[in-house]
Parts: C-alpha cells; sequence; structure tokens
C-alpha cells in the first residue's frame, strides 16, 4: 500500500522547492477564482456555473497542493468534487438547514458552543486553507456566508473560568492552524491557565490541504500544551501524499494523539474498498480513524450525500474484514442541534428473557447468556440458592 508523492508539477512547474514548501507561499498562490481554476482545469459546465452561483454561499480556494491531488481528466475526480464548486450547490431541499448542528443554539459567547456536559467547541477563527463544498458551517466560514463569525474572546475565556465543569475544549472553526505560531500559542496558554481544563484538542484539514503548515517549530510549540490531541479530517486515500504524512510524522513524534475524521460522500468514499485503504493508510499515517459522519443537511450538498443504510453497508463491510483500529465510528450529527448519534450494524438479532442473539461480520449467528438474576453460589461444599 504506497503513499503517493506530490511535489511541484505542471501548472506550477519552475517554482523553487524553497518556494513550494512554504505554506505562506502555499497560501498566496490558491485558486481563488473562476479565472484561476480555468487557466488550470477543463471545467464542466456544472463547475463554471457553480463557481459563478455559489460565491455568496461558500468561497472558493483550493491550495496549489491540493490542487495538484485532482485528476484533470475524470471530472468525476474525488478530489475534484470535494473542492470545485458545482451547480447542484444552489439548489436548497426543504430539510437542508443553514446550521444543521445547531450550534448556534448552544452558542454561549460568541464563538463558544456548549453543549455536551463537559466539553465545548470554541470557533477560534473562520478561515481554512481550503475550502469544502460540504463544509457544516459555510454560514460563516470563509467570509462569504451569510453569518460572520466574531469570535468574543475575553468573554470565552471568562466563561471557561467560571465554569469549572468543563474539562475538555477542541479549538475549530474555520482552521486553527492557519493562525500564527504566536497567536495559536497565546491561546492555548490561556486555555491551560484554567487549572479545570484537563484536555485540550485541535481539529484541522491542514495537515491535509497544507502540510507544509506542519513545521517543526509549530510541533515544538504544540508540544509544551499536553495532554493536546489532534483531529484531522480526510476523506479519500489520494490525499495521503508523503508530505502529508511527513507532517502527520512530525505531530505524532512531537507525542501529539491523532485520529480521523472522514464524512461520507457520494462519489468520494462511498465504496469499502476505498473507505478500507483509505482507513489502512491512516494508521500507516499513525492516524486512528474515528469519526466517519453522514453528511450534514448543509444547504446545497443533496448531491454529495449517501444514504443513512448505505454508511450502514459500508460499516459493516469493515468490521471484521479489517483490524479494529482501522474501523471508525459511523455517526449522524441529530438535525438542529441532536449532537452526534452512533450508527452501527443490527449484530443483535433477538433478544429473550435469559439471552441475546447475535450475528457476527460472517452472518454466523451466536447466542450469549445472561447472568442469572440471583445466580447459585457454593457455600461449605453444597450449592445454595
Amino acid at each position: 500500500m504506497s503513499i503517493i508523492s506530490f511535489t511541484s508539477s505542471p501548472p506550477w512547474a519552475g517554482v523553487a522547492p524553497a518556494d513550494w514548501n512554504d505554506w505562506r507561499w502555499q497560501l498566496r498562490h490558491r485558486l481563488v477564482t473562476l479565472a484561476q481554476l480555468e487557466q488550470r482545469l477543463a471545467l464542466t459546465p456544472a463547475e463554471r456555473a457553480g463557481i459563478r452561483l455559489t460565491g455568496g454561499k461558500l468561497a472558493l480556494a483550493i491550495t496549489p497542493h491540493f490542487f495538484n491531488l485532482i485528476d484533470a481528466d475524470d471530472e468525476r475526480c474525488p478530489i475534484r468534487r470535494q473542492v470545485v464548486p458545482r451547480l447542484e450547490e444552489s439548489a436548497f431541499s426543504p430539510d437542508e438547514m443553514a446550521d444543521p448542528c445547531g450550534e448556534d443554539g448552544d452558542m454561549v459567547a460568541p464563538g463558544l458552543v456548549h453543549r455536551y456536559p463537559d466539553r465545548v467547541l470554541f470557533l477560534v477563527t473562520d478561515r481554512c486553507a481550503s475550502y469544502c463544498r460540504y463544509c457544516t458551517r459555510s454560514r460563516i466560514v470563509s467570509g462569504a456566508g451569510e453569518q460572520e463569525l466574531d469570535t468574543d474572546f475575553d468573554e470565552a475565556f471568562r466563561y471557561l473560568a467560571r465554569h469549572t465543569e468543563v474539562r475538555d475544549v477542541l479549538f475549530s472553526g474555520g482552521d486553527p492552524l492557519l493562525l500564527s505560531d504566536a497567536r495559536l500559542e497565546g491561546l492555548l496558554a490561556r486555555v491551560r491557565a484554567i487549572p479545570h481544563i484537563q484536555l485540550v484538542r485541535l481539529g484541522s484539514r491542514a495537515p491535509i490541504f497544507l502540510p507544509q503548515r506542519v513545521t517543526p517549530e509549530l510541533c515544538a510549540m504544540l508540544k509544551k500544551f499536553h495532554p493536546l490531541w489532534l483531529s484531522i479530517h480526510t476523506n479519500h486515500p489520494r490525499e495521503l501524499t508523503v508530505e502529508t504524512r511527513a507532517a502527520l510524522a512530525r505531530l505524532a513524534d512531537a507525542g501529539i494523539p491523532l485520529g480521523n475524521q472522514s464524512v461520507l460522500l457520494k462519489g468520494v468514499n462511498n465504496d469499502a474498498l476505498t473507505l478500507t485503504e483509505l482507513c489502512q493508510k491512516l494508521l500507516l499515517c499513525r492516524v486512528r480513524p474515528y469519526y466517519l459522519y453522514q453528511c450534514d443537511l448543509i444547504r446545497g450538498s443533496a448531491h454529495l450525500r449517501t444514504t443513512i443504510q448505505e454508511g450502514l453497508d459500508l460499516m459493516n463491510r469493515l468490521r471484521g474484514h479489517t483490524t479494529g483500529y482501522a474501523v471508525p465510528q459511523y455517526v449522524v450529527d441529530g438535525p438542529g442541534g441532536g449532537g452526534k448519534i452512533p450508527l452501527n450494524p443490527n449484530y443483535i438479532i433477538a433478544k429473550t428473557s435469559d439471552r441475546f442473539v447475535l450475528r457476527n461480520y460472517r452472518g454466523d449467528i451466536y447466542e450469549y447468556p445472561e447472568p442469572s438474576p440471583e445466580p447459585a453460589v457454593l457455600q461449605h461444599g453444597r450449592w445454595k440458592d
């Protein structure tokens, strides 16, 4: 199982390696307009119309590194489907929402979401290196949506200091790794100064979109704030390039546990071979597959969503057919603010008063007896009820 290497190649031929490997150069040379994309890719009519019509929903931005993963000869390319707008994004169904996870309703300070009893979501920026077309926060991310993210950091930290039940803080956005080292270090230092905060997590797609961002200096800074965890977002095995694997190795060598969150997407990873290869490659990169999300009901995402039954069938193809470390938990965010709901194939066939009837991954049936309410015990050589 090889890891693909993608370095500077046409249409960026002639770029000096020092520039290509500079994350700031990558950000400055993102593809952000229709004209820039047309110079490098033969767009379909649906893509061209999508770029023209969806700019008010979510901005277009693709880093050179990630753009080089696109198969220019395949309009169904799974990388292309994730980042190139399509006309279908402008079609909304009645079930779709601007805020499908209901985060705004649980926002206790501008930019701070407190839904679960002991943990919070801290939206520290509204920018990403590239923009996923199914982004669940497209209402606030990229600066093109209908809302602005105006995080009040002082109010958020005051809330965290008062609420001693909070032990886990997730930095997200946008992408927290787009902040400068100094800015991110300042935020981490402030949250670590709160005694009852035990765990800090970062959610980032920078190691995939922008692996150059994961510098030795960044890793050395993050290492100061253990226990610190990082969740990446990878959907297709092609995204795990040599450059990304090296970035993930730097993070792992700094003692940062790594997990991955994928979104189940039609035409991207909704087949068992692709999903298995992705999860197994993640383990090679020292990343534990954590969640597989059912695509949220974000407006304009119907062309990328699968059925839940399809997701359950895929999980059935993973469980038992690869190591358990490579099997993520399939979840759906309850629409409107229900939180994560785990979804699993039905391995319980029946339940009687004294036993469960179970199915394994091959379809074989087993019975597991329940313990007796008052088990017999052996006393002085005789059984006593």
